[in-house]
């Protein structure tokens, strides 16, 4: 029986649906049930199983196929019982078939569409791979112009080191924002819940505190509720509280593309900076602050955050497992200091004499772009201060920055 995609859900024959079903069998079950010949026409008269001449008294009775006549049984059987359950028989084994047909039919609509779905990804495959080709063909000639560029530009790249550590910390700062945004949702609406029970027995409570109201009152344990709703309050206000907190250090962390000179405090640079940084940092290290007092001083705010935050992932990346950071601040003859002390794993004399060095880093290859200490030195160096490192393997590293306090010079682009 031959299938056309897309044709399960015509009209079927009678022929069409005997060729699924076993014609023997069938014409032995019938002729054992009327004990003589018997034919199956279909509409137009055409024999499609039996035998040519069931007899002389032959009777005609409808094969029906989804309420209409498909086709005749003829037999010389006078037994009308006998009759009406060979119709009966034959009808649900057509119904058997037409099931089967139909599965059969979508299954080789579904085989057909598969196929063609493999021939577009087989082409676009092929369009793809000559693509490749044509760009392995030119890969000597594009890697010869990148590396000049980097040679030519590469101090500028300190924004694109910016922009990777901007990206390191995104998720970190969805988590800080995301978690009281949902516990004052939570609160907000259980408060709104108390609300309404205190506009329905507070003026009742208040003029008759011995009538049936302040037994309402007792029973609905209102009095636990005003004090939870305090609470909740209380935590409310705490979350919005740390997401002000969270949106003004973000705030404060993004003015890394601006060029105006400001009179900050350094200690609130260092806030800013950990407060961006903490699901980054928190991973690998517990942070220690140690903060002395220090005069206001003029410099790029925004720069000063990028330097400090490079000098923090840097010292984090350095545990080989959960270690401390240290974080001092101190202001002694015209110079602000911060000191950054990690207890990692130290470094090498030979690593120590490279830090600065552009894309010099120990790490893993694309775990590191080798521009974070580089830029950091750039930055302080913009400010004529200078960043000094000292480290000692096993015992950790220690950097420390010194920004003179009467820095009147702009930054050197």
């Amino acid at each position: 029986m031959e299938l056309t995609p897309r044709q399960f859900d015509r009209e079927l024959t009678l022929k069409e649906l005997l060729a699924g079903l076993p014609a023997g069998k069938l014409q032995q079950i019938l002729e054992a049930m009327f004990g003589c010949g018997f034919r199956l026409t279909t509409a137009g008269g055409q024999v499609v199983a039996g035998s040519a001449e069931p007899g002389t008294a032959t009777t005609h009775s409808p094969i029906r196929y989804e309420l209409e006549s498909i086709g005749n049984l003829e037999t010389a059987s006078a037994d009308p019982e006998k009759i009406k359950a060979a119709v009966l028989l034959i009808e649900l084994l057509l119904h058997s078939a037409a099931r089967y047909y139909m599965a059969s039919a979508l299954h080789i609509e579904a085989i057909d569409a598969d196929y063609e779905a493999l021939q577009k990804k087989h082409a676009a495959l092929v369009i793809s791979e000559t693509r490749y080709r044509e760009l392995a063909a030119s890969l000597e000639l594009r890697v010869q112009q990148q590396v000049a560029v980097i040679e030519t530009a590469q101090r500028q790249l300190y924004q694109t080191e910016k922009m990777v550590s901007v990206g390191q910390l995104a998720a970190g700062v969805a988590h800080e924002i995301n978690n009281p945004v949902g516990f004052i949702k939570s609160n907000l609406n259980t408060a709104k819940k108390y609300v309404q029970q205190f506009a329905q027995l507070a003026v009742l409570v208040n003029s008759s505190p011995d009538s049936a109201i302040a037994k309402g009152w007792r029973q609905a344990d209102l009095d636990f509720v005003i004090q939870d709703f305090s609470d909740l309050l209380g935590e409310s206000i705490a979350g919005t509280e740390r997401v002000a907190r969270i949106v003004a250090d973000l705030k404060d962390f993004s003015n890394i593309d601006h060029t105006e000179i400001q009179v900050v405090n350094i200690n609130d640079n260092i806030r800013s900076v950990c407060n961006m940084a903490t699901h980054e940092l928190s991973k690998t290290a517990d942070l220690l602050f140690d903060l002395g007092e220090l005069p206001k001083q003029k410099c790029h705010p925004g720069r000063i955050n990028q330097a400090l935050l490079n000098v923090l992932l840097n010292a984090a990346q350095a545990m080989p497992e959960r270690g401390q950071i240290k974080i001092r601040s101190e202001y002694r003859d015209g110079l602000t200091s911060v000191q950054i002390s990690d207890n990692g794993h130290g470094m090498a004399e030979s690593t120590l004499a490279r830090v600065f060095d552009p894309f010099f880093t120990t790490r893993e290859v694309g775990k590191g772009t080798g521009l974070g200490l580089t830029v950091a030195r750039d930055i302080v160096t913009a400010h004529d201060g200078d960043i000094l490192i000292q480290s000692e393997p096993g015992k950790g590293t220690t950097v420390t920055i010194h920004l003179p306090v009467g820095w009147q010079c702009l930054i050197r682009e």
